[in-house]
């Protein structure tokens, strides 16, 4: 009995559409519902936060679109959340008590420029913009200017 290792059994669910289709749709399907349940829209009627939940995630995964969006978008936002959790980390460990609460607005400035970064890097992957090369530089540009305001 010979047994396959796990780079087969991913390349396996690869080809039968589990991360194209399935994890997407599942995605979706979980925000959704636990936004209803959150939020009661329609009471505590949950077959029908499952039932919209459900037509909203078949509806996301019908288009090509939005499962090379993910394809794109997830690894790129791990990078991003990677280096937050770092600069935490550091920061923390280095930081007194009294300057903490100054600190989290810098820390949503640096997200804000993390997620901008990862948008345009997405978009020109897929091709939404058409920035081409010119993105690389008006990246540089953008990081600088928020560099510049935080430093003023």
């Amino acid at each position: 009995m010979a047994f396959g290792s796990i780079i087969d059994v991913l390349f396996q669910l690869e080809n039968l559409g589990f991360f194209n289709i399935i994890l997407p749709f599942l995605l979706i399907f979980a925000i959704v519902y636990g936004i209803f349940q959150y939020t009661k829209i329609f009471g505590d009627e949950k077959a029908v936060h499952i039932i919209i939940a459900l037509v909203i995630g078949l509806l996301a995964i019908r288009l090509r679109f939005f499962s090379d969006f993910l394809t794109e978008i997830t690894p790129r936002l791990g990078v991003g959340l990677t280096i937050l959790l770092v600069l935490l980390i550091l920061i923390g460990l280095f930081t007194p008590k009294a300057h903490i609460h100054t600190l989290g607005w810098i820390f949503i400035a640096i997200g804000a420029i993390i997620g901008i970064v990862i948008l345009v890097q997405t978009s020109n992957v897929l091709g939404y913009f058409g920035l081409g090369a010119f993105s690389n530089e008006l990246i540089g540009w953008i990081v600088m200017i928020a560099v510049l305001i935080g430093v003023i």
